[in-house]
């Protein structure tokens, strides 16, 4: 399965890139500590956020659902959006048309 969408691809991961910030801890995904995350410049965070996007784009054509840290990733097909939950109370929607 892969993910079908209209818009495009670097729009899609600008957004994806503004909703993974809002994780907290989306560093983890990483392997990094909260030091080590916090040492890079914010350079060096938007290149390791945005690899991170186009990583889990990919991964969800294989499995809707993933974790980045301890936010969430559901790709919904039928609606044809990226759901990506950063709290329990933040649920960022990715359209993909």
């Amino acid at each position: 399965m892969a993910i079908r969408y209209m818009r495009p691809y670097d729009e899609i991961l600008d957004e994806m890139c503004k909703a993974l910030e809002d994780i907290p801890d989306c560093y983890e995904t990483f392997e990094m500590s909260s030091e080590e995350w916090g040492e890079l410049t914010p350079a060096e965070r938007d290149v390791c956020i945005r690899t991170l996007a186009d990583d889990l784009f990919y991964v969800l054509g294989s499995d809707p659902h993933t974790e980045a840290g301890s936010g969430r990733l559901e790709y919904d097909k039928d609606r044809a959006v990226i759901k990506i939950a950063a709290s329990p109370q933040l649920v960022h929607l990715v359209s993909l048309k």
